[in-house]
């Protein structure tokens, strides 16, 4: 086998590699990554028919990473909504869902009847991207008890529009919002949360 036909198998195994993916950024830039090979290989034997759909393919790929990228952080492409804590459609998405929940949140349970509770959605046109499920503690004060997001999302970061941007916690009167001790959350740093007693915390900005 010579290099150029190393070149075809490779791009054609990165085109493969990228359907297998969850998460959709990751699945974007592993397609785009083996159109390319592909677009090399086909030009280099002549298949041009070939390199005419990898060279779409490329042009789509890019387009769609440039847009998921530009809007990763934009308020017009991701929306903040509050249910009730006992709202029948968060009970769907935490048994749907409940699977992988447990496996970065060992031991949760949710309290449909708590009170002291508020759960928010966060959206991307009509589909769930994130679950944050905070609980209120004196001084105005919420503890992150979920920051879940979807697989096809998980290469983004959808609580920092419940964190940052949305006003939802300061909306409910909360003036900071803090992570439980040894939780597993590197991305709050990136959001500008402090590393204090094992935990993250954040004084939510607007609050009075």
């Amino acid at each position: 086998m010579n290099w150029l036909e190393m070149l075809g198998w490779t791009g054609s195994a990165v085109l493969v590699w990228s359907l297998l993916q969850t998460r959709i950024l990751r699945l974007r830039g592993w397609n785009l990554l083996g159109s390319v090979l592909l677009v090399a290989y086909n030009a280099a034997v002549g298949v041009w028919p070939m390199v005419g759909l990898n060279v779409v393919l490329t042009v789509i790929n890019v387009a769609h990473l440039g847009r998921l990228l530009r809007t990763r952080r934009d308020t017009s492409a991701y929306a903040v909504v509050e249910l009730p804590v006992a709202d029948p459609f968060l009970r769907h998405l935490l048994t749907v869902h409940g699977a992988d929940v447990a496996r970065f949140n060992p031991g949760f349970r949710w309290p449909y009847d708590a009170a002291d509770r508020t759960a928010f959605l966060v959206l991307r046109a009509d589909e769930v991207v994130g679950i944050v499920l905070v609980r209120a503690l004196p001084d105005r004060v919420a503890q992150v008890e979920l920051d879940y997001v979807t697989p096809r999302y998980r290469d983004f970061t959808p609580g920092y529009f419940v964190f940052r941007r949305s006003g939802a916690l300061t909306d409910r009167g909360f003036r900071r919002v803090v992570t439980p001790p040894g939780m597993v959350a590197p991305y709050y740093a990136g959001l500008g949360f402090t590393r204090q007693d094992g935990a993250y915390a954040l004084d939510l900005p607007g609050a009075g």
